[in-house]
């Protein structure tokens, strides 16, 4: 018996290394975005572009929306683009990979201008569902991430087509390549897809509710929180003003700042994003694969379809977090006496985090590189994966962990527990903050898994985090 233990947590342990390796690649992705239906796609557009050496941008289709019904706008596309193209030279100075004006500009697609199911079906093709396509029929076995941030017809008849034109066997190769991420429903193709199609990857809060969705808590104001870097002051400061074309071309919030960009913050390489496994966490939130209860959904006012799903989904998971706070004096980071739990919290909790990083990277637009800030660089003297048995100890080390810049780094270590099978808290031992670290692991009677995350933070302006994700595989005794 204990031999199969030891042989299973072995080829999970395979398995998750695979992952890892994953992370190294470019994430493939094609936006679909209803732009000039809120001023939030452009902003979402310029994030989008300062992290284009790290993310495949492989198209940018102008769709519809339940907002913007019979219009598509991809000279918008265009204008953000001119401004990136501008500052791309500088980019360049602080990381390489940056694509041309010229390669961005050949990748905006247009979709038709009709809502939703009114533009799928035979004879409805558009450049922008033939695009989708083309790129999955592309030699790349990498699969391709769809952000919606609008409707999702373009797809939805990218979808119809593959199933009316190709073998099961092509259409069923072709549609595992696909990653869905939807800022909620905001169309009635979303749905569809999700009935026609059982076996897509599909991320969604679904339905038109969008105070309940798990991406609002990128510009929700939470109580008992700092909530500055998501404030207009803040973004006229760190990104509007005196930073650039790019910068000045990013505009004014009018309903909520940046509700599309949850779409691809954990495609961003940072340590801690594992895209493939939505389960886990990351910048973009945390989701769970599971069907919704229906009788527990609310119906927003966009008139979108308001109805049960048939199938799994990846959607809204609940989990607690205690904040760390800055200390004056003696030991300096101590854990909040308040605890959040819900949903929402998956996200927020690295708002500052990602906040401060594209605050970075908007002064690589016009700065040096001796005159920026860069982020840290998390060592282990360790694999990311470890296994133990039941009550051992498990020791943590980032000793050789550096920063570009030469600044001081601080480090944070903590349990992720709804990431890993074991789902109750454990606690680091003595001090949080420091390179060495330990836990106990606690006693199992199954093989579990329990996520730890390495943090560490420079001291730059602004100050960057990156982190590690080291997954311990605990075995019984």
């Amino acid at each position: 018996m204990k031999n199969t233990f030891y042989l299973v947590a072995f080829l999970c342990i395979l398995g998750t290394q695979s992952l890892f390796a994953q992370v190294a690649q470019k994430h493939r992705v094609i936006i679909l975005t209803d732009i000039e239906a809120d001023p939030d796609d452009t902003q979402s557009l310029v994030r989008l572009f300062l992290y284009s050496n790290q993310i495949d941008i492989k198209g940018l289709i102008a769709t519809t929306s339940c907002w913007h019904k019979t219009r598509i706008d991809p000279e918008s596309i265009v204008k953000v683009i001119e401004a990136y193209g501008e500052v791309q030279p500088n980019l360049t100075k602080h990381e390489a990979g940056f694509p041309t004006k010229e390669t961005l500009l050949k990748l905006v697609k247009k979709g038709l201008p009709k809502y939703g199911m009114l533009g799928v079906g035979e004879g409805k093709d558009s450049e922008g569902s033939n695009w989708i396509i083309k790129v999955l029929e592309e030699k790349d076995e990498r699969p391709l991430w769809i952000p919606v941030w609008g409707g999702s017809n373009n797809l939805a008849q990218a979808l119809y087509k593959i199933k009316n034109t190709k073998s099961a066997s092509e259409a069923k190769k072709l549609i595992a390549k696909l990653r869905v991420y939807t800022i909620s429903d905001q169309d009635d193709s979303g749905i569809w897809i999700r009935n026609n199609f059982p076996n897509l990857f599909y991320i969604v809060s679904p339905g038109d509710d969008y105070g309940s969705a798990t991406w609002v808590a990128i510009n929700s104001v939470i109580k008992g929180i700092n909530n500055d870097k998501i404030s207009n002051n803040w973004l006229a400061k760190n990104i509007q003003q005196n930073h650039s074309v790019l910068g000045a071309a990013y505009p004014d919030v009018a309903w909520g700042v940046e509700g599309d960009t949850p779409s691809f913050l954990s495609l961003i390489p940072n340590g801690l994003n594992v895209a493939e496994h939505p389960e886990w966490g990351g910048w973009g939130g945390r989701y769970e694969l599971y069907k919704p209860d229906f009788s527990k959904q609310k119906k927003g006012g966009s008139g979108v379809p308001f109805e049960p799903e048939t199938r799994e989904i990846w959607t809204d998971a609940v989990e607690s977090y205690t904040p760390y706070t800055p200390k004056e004096f003696g030991r300096s980071v101590k854990q909040d006496t308040v605890t959040f739990t819900n949903n929402k919290v998956s996200l927020w909790r690295w708002r500052d985090d990602f906040q401060n990083d594209f605050a970075a990277r908007m002064d690589w637009c016009t700065k040096s590189f001796k005159e920026a800030n860069h982020p840290p660089v998390p060592v282990l003297s360790h694999s990311e994966n470890i296994t133990v048995k039941s009550g051992e100890n498990i020791s943590f080390d980032a000793f050789s962990s550096t920063d570009p810049d030469g600044d001081n780094i601080s480090f944070l270590w903590f349990n992720y527990p709804e990431a890993g099978t074991y789902k109750k808290p454990i606690k680091i031992g003595g001090a949080e903050n420091v390179h060495l670290a330990n836990a106990k692991a606690p006693i199992v009677d199954k093989i579990e898994t329990a996520h730890f995350i390495l943090k560490v933070t420079d001291k730059g302006i602004p100050s960057l985090s990156r982190y590690k994700r080291i997954i311990v595989t605990i075995l019984p005794k």
